[in-house]
């Protein structure tokens, strides 16, 4: 199974991929898509759904695991958090890859056992658990990692069985 893991964002979003066979998983590849503060909304967007569909064609995920969309302080970036959350499901939906969608809490709990865990036991986890050199980086795409990891986790925690968003 590949999955792709998605750490939403407008400005970055961090994206990985994993591939799980056997009961190993191991990560095939991660980045960022940035986007200029200076383009309008749309056009931000619109470049998010392109690089997420030229992503899907090049590696062909199976299925998609995205951080769910928590309150903040900041409305603004909250809804534009869930802006591109909905470019990300709409790309989704395009490839008819089934969303599986994990709050940050459950994403530490898979990983670290903690849902409290703090960003750099996350990082030294994923870091552990794929015999990785060094921590992913940046740290958005650090979190994506996480996230599909998260999804591997639970897969075969539960037998294969899936609940999509």
């Amino acid at each position: 199974m590949r999955i792709l893991g998605i750490d939403p964002g407008v400005a970055i979003m961090g994206w990985s991929v994993l591939d799980r066979s056997g009961g190993e998983t191991s990560l095939r590849s991660y980045g960022c898509i940035r986007t200029d503060a200076g383009q309008t909304l749309t056009s931000r967007l619109t470049q998010i759904f392109d690089d997420l569909q030229t992503l899907i064609q090049r590696h062909e995920p199976e299925e998609l695991a995205i951080e769910a969309l928590l309150f903040a302080k900041n409305a603004k970036a909250l809804a534009q958090v869930g802006h591109a959350r909905g470019v990300v499901l709409v790309a989704a939906g395009r490839a008819k890859m089934p969303v599986f969608e994990y709050a940050p809490s459950q994403v530490k709990l898979a990983l670290t056992g903690s849902g409290a865990a703090d960003k750099r036991q996350m990082q030294m986890m994923v870091q552990r658990i794929l015999g990785l050199d060094a921590v992913p980086e940046p740290d958005d795409a650090a979190d994506a990692v996480a996230v599909a990891l998260c999804h591997s986790q639970f897969v075969q925690a539960l037998g294969g069985m899936k609940v999509t968003v």
